[in-house]
């Protein structure tokens, strides 16, 4: 069984806030520093999602408002993927695309 990891190195200022995020891909080829991450994890056990969101003193709110709706718009590809629900999928897209009108992403 081949394993591979993905790492995220954050750096913190004094009030324990990130100023930088760097993060590495081997097997991708990537290595590269971000403004902000968004991570999901799923708890059988509590059967529940964990999320580590963490974004830097430099993202600003424009980026912040086009990062979540690319977001919640690629989740609902996977959602997609993995449920062949089209219906809700369309629902969820069309929302969302009506959300990144009302807040300046989209056209």
């Amino acid at each position: 069984m081949k394993q591979t990891e993905i790492t995220f190195k954050v750096s913190l200022n004094e009030n324990n806030l990130p100023v930088n995020i760097e993060w590495k891909a081997p097997d991708a080829g990537q290595n590269s520093s971000c403004k902000s991450i968004m991570i999901a994890l799923w708890d059988e056990k509590e059967n529940n999602t964990l999320r580590i969101d963490l974004w830097t003193k430099d993202m600003m709110v424009d980026e912040m408002k086009k990062f979540y709706i690319q977001n919640i718009l690629t989740l609902t590809d996977t959602f997609q993927k993995a449920t062949a629900d089209n219906q809700t999928a369309a629902l969820v897209k069309d929302f969302f695309a009506e959300v990144g009108k009302k807040i300046g992403v989209f056209q």
